[in-house]
């Protein structure tokens, strides 16, 4: 994700695998590059998301209602490298499915597929072992989140086998419920700068083109997740089934998102 020779930030678009179902999710993941998303985010269906909000929690039950497994996950995955081998993938979730399908099972699928990172909200760096030193090894990047609560002491632990780029959440709680302020975000970003080169996208509370502009203007990209799959859920019928303009409209909106960046 280096967009400094293009002089701007960037745009991270994190959606559902599977949501609102298989053909659905897939058509917008395909067309997500093409309306302005520099690097996007997979979630690993899962039942039980404790870290996300109301929209990415029903994003989770729509999927896993559709079929959603960690094989088709993969397997969206694998389709979209058909056409599109250069945009990044990183798969973002929760350590059950993972360690349901098998670790090694996992990393190996990952990679093969050409996934380019994971982060998995619920391992903290104390467990390591489990799936983070497999997957730096084999060669996926792994992506750790830091939060307004890390402090200076704990940074380098967390940060130590951080690889890709550090995903900064910008409020103390769930996906999708508020917002921080600019100059908040703006007085962390300058201190985990202190302890690190590597990129840092901000994300949790970013709904307009004008929060991107200034989330990219502090840091290195904008992470859009509950507006996106808000704008998914706005687009089923009452059954629950994906309407025909889905895709459109959501890609609508990420081709907005994504002027914030310019």
């Amino acid at each position: 994700m280096d967009l400094s020779v293009a002089g701007r930030g960037g745009l991270v678009t994190f959606i559902t695998a599977g949501d609102p179902d298989p053909d659905s999710s897939f058509e917008l993941l395909r067309r997500l590059p093409a309306a302005g998303a520099d690097l996007i985010e997979l979630g690993m269906p899962f039942s039980d998301p404790m870290a996300d909000g109301p929209a990415i929690q029903s994003a989770s039950q729509r999927a896993l209602s559709a079929g959603a497994s960690m094989v088709r996950t993969l397997d969206m995955v694998a389709r979209f490298r058909a056409d599109d081998k250069k945009t990044p993938i990183i798969l973002m979730g929760y350590y059950n499915p993972i360690h349901r399908y098998g670790p090694a099972r996992f990393v190996n699928d990952a990679m093969q597929v050409g996934v380019d990172g994971v982060i998995i909200v619920d391992l903290p760096p104390e467990e390591d072992e489990e799936l983070c030193h497999p997957a730096l090894t084999a060669g996926l990047h792994w992506i750790r989140l830091v939060t307004p609560t890390t402090g200076d002491a704990r940074l380098p632990l967390v940060l130590k086998n951080t690889s890709g780029f550090v995903y900064y959440v910008s409020i103390a709680g769930i996906t999708g419920t508020r917002s921080a302020a600019a100059s908040t975000v703006d007085k962390a970003i300058k201190r985990l700068r202190r302890h690190t080169d590597l990129p840092l996208a901000v994300g949790f509370g970013i709904n307009t083109p004008e929060q991107v502009a200034e989330i990219t203007g502090i840091a290195d990209a904008a992470v859009v997740g509950s507006a996106l799959v808000t704008e998914i859920a706005a687009n089923l019928d009452t059954k629950g089934k994906a309407m025909p303009r889905l895709a459109d409209n959501a890609c609508a909106l990420v081709s907005r998102l994504a002027e914030g960046t310019r």
